[in-house]
């Protein structure tokens, strides 16, 4: 087994006022060689926005967009013809696939919105862009991980173009649990949303991050209440 842990005090920041951005991997102004991605995830970026404020229509191609609110709401809209507001329990993703152009905005006045950008790099280059959102709240479970996202278009949660699984976890406090990698090669990306857990003889806290790979499986074990995200993806694409 090997692992690399980002500690949350290590990312990128970048405050432009109306936005609040932390990243763990190379993004905009922040450049770290060493930090350019993990396997096919290359972007991982904890964004809270202004009220009432927001990206204005800017284009992406050939990437899996996954958002992921954690707090109040955020308007999407794009040249796909898609006009939907997402919130905490939802999941949105977006494949760019041959261009598309979208906005995002703060939908309240009076609060921020917190969420998780996601950039995972496909493995079909050129398809035609596609539009996904879900809510997980009929699939969401205590003490055990739940699957938001696959490669399989019958599976819970949403589809990407990539050989990658997403899970959540939401646990009390003195769980202890494991994760089965779900296909050879891949590795896992550990991003701690809340609470205190500790994994490979490790210990992560809030916004911390770390990468497993080359193993089978592993076991973890929550020190407080946590929220966990594991992001499964090929370490060779």
């Amino acid at each position: 087994m090997k692992t690399i842990i980002h500690k949350s005090n290590t990312r990128g920041h970048a405050d432009h006022g109306w936005l609040n951005s932390y990243h763990s991997f190379s993004f905009g102004n922040y450049h770290n060689p060493e930090r350019m991605n993990f396997g096919a995830l290359r972007v991982l970026n904890d964004d809270t926005v202004a009220a009432g404020r927001g990206f204005g229509t800017h284009p992406h191609r050939n990437m899996e967009i996954i958002s992921i609110p954690l707090e109040g709401d955020l308007q999407h809209m794009d040249n796909m013809g898609n006009s939907t507001v997402i919130k905490s329990g939802d999941v949105q993703m977006m494949s760019a696939g041959t261009g598309v152009s979208h906005s995002e905005f703060n939908k309240n006045k009076d609060k921020e919105v917190k969420f998780l950008q996601i950039w995972i790099i496909p493995n079909k280059e050129e398809v035609t862009p596609r539009y996904d959102q879900i809510s997980i709240e009929d699939i969401a479970t205590k003490n055990s991980l739940y699957q938001i996202l696959s490669p399989n278009t019958d599976d819970a949660g949403v589809w990407i173009h990539q050989n990658a699984w997403f899970h959540l976890g939401e646990y009390e406090s003195g769980i202890t649990d494991s994760y089965d990698l779900k296909d050879k090669g891949n590795g896992v990306y550990i991003f701690v949303l809340d609470g205190e857990i500790e994994i490979a003889n490790k210990q992560l806290g809030k916004r911390d991050g770390l990468g497993i790979w080359e193993t089978d499986t592993f076991n973890f074990k929550t020190n407080q209440a946590s929220k966990i995200l594991f992001m499964e993806v090929p370490m060779v694409f």
